[in-house]
């Protein structure tokens, strides 16, 4: 009864860290990986994962972590943006994660645009900026949902 209770806990770490992959509020791939570490210490589920497992995906999360904040200023610096373009993409995914699926796609490429825009940039290089900051959040999406499914292929696996 005891480790049925603490399943449903990892469960649940596990299903929040897989909606904070894509919300921008929630620290998504750490969570996922928290639901993990947490099958470990469960005695009906500790032999199914290796420490090894758990190190190597910790490391993997640290590191995918650290990209998903580089990624969009790296993609919004190379194509020309400051400071106010990454804030603009930045509050562009926040507000977009209200709207649904398509906000929180297009989201920050509208908030790089309008952030670029206040900067004084022309149409043009405005819309290199914020395809640029897009380029990188979806760079940063796409390892953190590749990360996840590698967590979650293991957390499956342990529970059967």
């Amino acid at each position: 009864m005891g480790d049925l209770i603490w399943i449903i806990l990892a469960v649940i770490l596990l299903l929040i860290g897989a909606i904070g992959t894509i919300a921008p509020v929630l620290p998504g791939l750490p969570l996922c990986w928290g639901s993990l570490l947490a099958l470990k210490f469960i005695p009906s589920t500790q032999d199914e994962i290796s420490w090894a497992t758990i190190v190597i995906l910790g490391v993997v999360t640290i590191v995918i972590t650290i990209l998903d904040n580089v990624l969009p200023i790296w993609g919004t610096k190379k194509r020309g943006g400051n400071k106010k373009v990454v804030w603009g993409a930045t509050i562009g995914l926040l507000f977009g994660f209200f709207i649904g699926p398509w906000g929180i796609i297009f989201g920050p490429f509208v908030g790089a645009l309008i952030g670029s825009l206040i900067s004084g940039n022309k149409l043009k290089p405005a819309t290199q900026q914020a395809s640029g900051a897009f380029a990188g959040y979806l760079a940063g999406l796409l390892l953190k949902l590749v990360t996840v499914g590698f967590i979650i292929f293991f957390f499956v696996r342990a529970l059967i």
